[in-house]
């Protein structure tokens, strides 16, 4: 009996010693194949890109997977005791693995077995745990599986400490898809609650604290119930570990869950062309990869309250043209038989024109129609019960004279926008086919304060302040009188306004011409910008030479490598508006390259400035103490590319345009404003340029498929309203600011005609002069034959013996 005692012992060891040699070559196998967890040193998880406005107002966010990194030391305690409470509350004692809840695991796995069901184990896993799944492991629930987790916790353990374990989980588990898919407790407080974690009450806490547990099985909008449940048990489990009072969690427990998620687009609708175009700007810097996960903080130059100011007058200027060619037809028509309101729910509206809804015609009776708004539509003092309706008259649509019975029908859908003083009440609106652009930069900096590029980025979000390639037209006039200023010419330099022929290399023959196809003689420069005269600028150009203008455009931004040809001077290229906003904002800061910039600066992740638009250099800004030195000095390096005399000349010569020439309409605002028009051929493109010396701003009219806007549609009268309206409000209580005369110039009263030095009495300018030129001799203005220049063809010089920079050519 011994010896048999004796065997069977025997084989129990060799069995027992085998079992634990088998389990050992088992276990070096799995943890040889385990990846490398000293990875999560350098944990780097895809962090939302957050963009906002120069006064800190959120933009927009990109990003693939909703995610905030949150550092452990900024998390509340409150937050950490609700998620320790939910998911493994001796985190802080145990080593990793939860020995109570793998024995409970492995004893359910085994009855399964016995009971032919098994093959799934549960859950049991601690915090560290999660971690090593969630980094490394796929989500099978097997033995294998679970034991490759138990390896890595352990191995996690020993390497990071519980705060780092506890940072690592907190900001990788997934909390559902609800505003997106969300990963991470702090874009899970913004999503669900729109909150920063510091904002959130106790309930908000715990319900987040239930979700790692199953996501989508405690959705709030589908599953309210459960989630209400799940939520009450964190506040329990909080109760009993001594995190909350039990009055605390009683008054947690009652109240409602109440969620709201957070809208992931451009958080001030009137500024999406400009988002958008920082983010191309950040995908060509940083790439994608980046963009949408490297958790760049981004600064923009974007004023909110001027981009409205922008939005309004764009708006305002681009209906007024559209409404003047009268109504063009319904956006649809439906069945009003059947159920309209799902008809017309299914059409989107724009969703950047939030005045306007869109509505059906229901009835119609004369001149007065009774229209259903789109299902959804909140207009405070709307009629209806089930779905609110309104009222169309035809006497407020000041725009259509048609009675409404002859321009719609029933079942047509409709814009409508409703009447302030007549509630239930709407006029008619319609998207214009004509667009448009408006850039506002400050002048000093290149900073784009406001930017709008078209109508409505729902419609259509090709930006015509960037993208766009127009004809800047005779806006294009100041560079080439910019490059005669700095070379001898001076605003009183007379220039001949008559008939020109210029031979073209294909032999044909260019004669231009005046707008009014009127020809008006001796004309000083200034006479040749407000007026805005082509054939002057023609000879202007001609004798400064097109190269020469050519290398001023390339200086001033407006071109890159523009063709010298003289049709060019009269502004025949292509550019855009962004372009030739920058272009005047070097004139206005006194000849200083502006490099026009929507960015201020770009923070990493971890807060390292990685950009800045301001490259100035600051002697004395990194000082660490004071010892009574002076104030920093701020060194500017831009290039300088126009003289500051001359940009003065040409910014006082741009003034008399608003004063007395082509951009009148803006004398209403009661300050200096220097600017020029531009129109290009067969009316297709619209253009004014002005500025303050707070403030310079570009806008553009015309079609996407260019074709004339109509004969009279001049940058005087399309685009210089949109800039004056723009201005009310941009400069409103701010006082009016003179343009700074540089130290050495003399100003001199002289006769607007002729450039001579005005008499007692007499009708004058006072003209700004540079050291070594002044006013045109008077023998230098009279006497002069014009048929003598009558004839000259391109590249011949004068033939008059009084023909000069300081009198007629």
């Amino acid at each position: 009996m011994i010896r048999i005692i004796g065997w069977c012992f025997g084989l129990a060891m060799f069995g027992l010693l085998g079992a634990v040699a088998f389990a050992a070559v088992y276990i070096n196998q799995i943890s040889a194949d385990l990846p490398d967890y000293s990875a999560l040193k350098d944990y780097q998880p895809p962090v939302t890109t957050r963009v906002h406005a120069a006064d800190g107002a959120l933009l927009a966010e990109f990003a693939r997977e909703r995610r905030l990194f949150q550092p452990i030391e900024t998390i509340p305690q409150l937050v950490i005791h609700a998620f320790l409470s939910a998911e493994d509350k001796d985190f802080y004692t145990h080593g990793g693995i939860d020995v109570s809840g793998v024995v409970r695991e492995l004893r359910d796995y085994g009855i399964g077995m016995m009971e032919g069901n098994a093959g799934r184990l549960a859950g049991a896993s601690t915090i560290t745990q999660q971690v090593a799944k969630n980094f490394f492991l796929t989500p099978d629930r097997t033995i294998e599986r679970k034991i490759e987790e138990a390896i890595l916790a352990l191995r996690i353990e020993a390497t990071y400490s519980k705060d780092k374990i506890l940072e690592l989980y907190l900001n990788e588990i997934y909390f559902g898809s609800v505003g997106g898919p969300t990963y991470g407790v702090a874009a899970a407080a913004l999503n669900y609650f729109d909150k920063a974690l510091y904002e959130l009450t106790l309930p908000e806490i715990a319900y987040l604290a239930a979700l790692p547990k199953g996501a989508e099985n405690y959705n709030p909008f589908r599953n309210p119930e459960a989630a209400i449940e799940r939520r009450n048990w964190v506040i329990d489990r909080m109760a009993d570990n001594g995190y909350v009072t039990m009055a605390e969690a009683t008054a947690a427990k009652a109240s409602d869950l109440v969620v709201a998620p957070r809208d992931k687009g451009t958080q001030i609708f009137s500024a999406e062309y400009f988002t958008e175009e920082v983010r191309r700007q950040l995908a060509s810097l940083y790439g994608e990869d980046q963009l949408y996960g490297g958790g760049l903080s981004v600064r923009t130059t974007l004023d909110p309250k001027l981009q409205e100011y922008a939005r309004d007058a764009m708006m305002r200027g681009l209906i007024e043209y559209d409404q003047a060619a009268g109504f063009r037809g319904p956006v649809a028509t439906v069945d009003v038989a059947d159920d309209w309101g799902v008809a017309v729910h299914a059409l989107t509206p724009l969703r950047d024109v939030p005045e306007w809804h869109l509505a059906v015609v229901l009835e119609l009776n004369g001149n007065e129609a009774t229209i259903g708004l789109r299902p959804g539509t909140d207009v405070s003092g709307a009629p209806g019960a089930e779905r609110n309706t309104g009222v169309l008259a035809g006497p407020d649509i000041k725009w259509v004279s048609k009675r409404l019975d002859s321009l719609l029908k029933v079942g047509d859908v409709i814009y409508v926008s409703p009447l302030a003083d007549k509630p239930g009440s709407f006029t008619l609106q319609q998207v214009p086919e004509i667009e448009g652009a408006l850039v506002a930069m400050d002048p000093r900096t290149g900073r784009v304060v406001a930017m709008v590029g078209g109508f409505s980025f729902a419609e259509s979000e090709f930006n015509r302040a960037t993208q766009a390639l127009r004809q800047p037209g005779s806006s294009f006039k100041p560079i080439v009188y910019s490059a005669a200023l700095d070379n001898g010419y001076t605003p009183a330099s007379v220039v001949l306004d008559a008939p020109i022929e210029v031979r073209m290399g294909d032999g044909s023959v260019w004669r231009p011409e005046n707008y009014a196809q009127e020809f008006y003689g001796p004309q000083t420069l200034r006479r040749g910008i407000e007026r805005s005269r082509n054939v002057m600028t023609v000879r202007l150009a001609q004798d400064i030479g097109m190269p020469m203008v050519a290398e001023y455009a390339r200086l001033f931004g407006v071109y890159d490598g523009m063709m010298p040809l003289l049709s060019m001077a009269l502004g025949a290229g292509e550019t855009t508006d962004m372009r030739m906003t920058a272009a005047y904002a070097t004139i206005a800061n006194g000849g200083r390259k502006i490099v026009p910039t929507l960015i201020d600066r770009i923070q990493d992740r971890y807060g390292k400035t990685v950009y800045k638009h301001d490259e100035r250099i600051c002697d004395g800004c990194t000082a660490t103490d004071w010892g009574g030195q002076g104030e920093p000095l701020i060194i500017d390096n831009r290039e300088q590319v126009l003289d500051p005399m001359t940009a003065y000349q040409i910014t006082s010569m741009m003034e008399g345009v608003v004063l007395r020439g082509t951009g009148t309409f803006a004398k209403s605002l009661d300050r200096p404003v220097a600017g020029k028009t531009g129109t290009s051929n067969d009316y297709k493109d619209a253009w004014f340029i002005g500025f303050t010396p707070e403030l310079t701003v570009g806008v553009y009219v015309g079609y996407d498929k260019p074709r004339s806007m109509g004969s009279g549609a001049t940058g005087g009268g399309m685009a210089v309203p949109i800039f004056t309206h723009f201005m009310e409000k941009a400069l409103a209580g701010k006082p009016a600011t003179e343009f700074s005369v540089p130290a050495g110039m003399t100003e001199v009263w002289i006769d607007p005609n002729s450039g001579v030095t005005a008499g007692a009495g007499q009708a004058s300018i006072l003209e700004a002069f540079k050291p070594g030129t002044g006013p045109n001799l008077a023998t230098s203005v009279i006497g002069l034959n014009p048929d003598a220049f009558l004839s000259i063809q391109a590249g011949q010089p004068p033939v008059d013996p009084n023909v000069g920079r300081g009198g007629l050519f």
